[in-house]
């Protein structure tokens, strides 16, 4: 889901070099899309937010050899809702206030940006404490809606999530060193129906077009 708005634009910008090429995509969690693969999904080509669930699905050789590259890395950020809040949130250590009392974060086992947060709070020493408060979403984009609508006094996401909204502001940002880092992989499943439109979609995917696009949503390249 941390990939909708950027992706749409790719696949214009994709669409006017290859009008006859159609584009369905499926976004999700990137545990839940893992799950629809190996149930047998009819999937080209697959993007994840993390390498644990490509990981997965190289495991059960579903890939196409050769294929799999890093794509993008990103960002963990602490956001509040903009305007007034009835508790000053300035740090994740901030979180472990008494005032705060429900913090949205994706769900661990299934949304890659949720078991990022966890490796930050578990690093900060803070996340035993702070899991009653826990709001958890079905994906990254639900957790910036519930900060965004004020469902919530605080939320843990991307940076590429957190810019798309006019109605949250970043409060602080992970340190590095106190989660996996945060890369995109794709790759090209074994089951594809067309290979060759594929492997062109991808080439785009890693191209200077692409790339440009992906920057401006906030998303770094994966290498130089």
């Amino acid at each position: 889901m941390s990939l909708k708005d950027a992706l749409d634009q790719v696949a214009e910008a994709y669409h006017a070099q290859k009008p006859a090429v159609v584009l369905h995509f499926n976004l999700g969690g990137s545990g839940t899309l893992q799950r629809q693969i190996e149930q047998g999904a009819p999937v080209d080509l697959f993007i994840s937010a993390s390498p644990k669930e490509m990981d997965g699905l190289q495991s059960k050789d579903l890939l196409m050899p050769g294929t799999r590259k890093d794509l993008l890395k990103n960002r963990i950020v602490l956001i509040i809702p903009v305007g007034d809040s009835r508790v000053k949130i300035e740090s994740f250590q901030d979180l472990a206030k008494p005032d705060v009392k429900l913090i949205a974060v994706g769900e661990p086992k299934t949304v890659p940006a949720g078991e990022y947060a966890q490796e930050v709070l578990t690093h900060l020493r803070l996340y035993d404490q702070l899991k009653s408060k826990f709001v958890l979403g079905r994906d990254v984009r639900q957790v910036l809606t519930y900060v965004a609508t004020k469902n919530v006094d605080a939320g843990i996401v991307y940076v590429t999530d957190a810019l798309s909204s006019q109605e949250v502001k970043i409060v602080a940002t992970a340190p590095e060193d106190s989660h996996s880092a945060v890369t995109y992989p794709v790759a090209i499943l074994k089951g594809s129906k067309d290979m060759a439109a594929a492997r062109d979609f991808e080439g785009f995917l890693l191209g200077s077009q692409a790339r440009a696009i992906f920057q401006k949503f906030g998303f770094a390249p994966a290498t130089p």
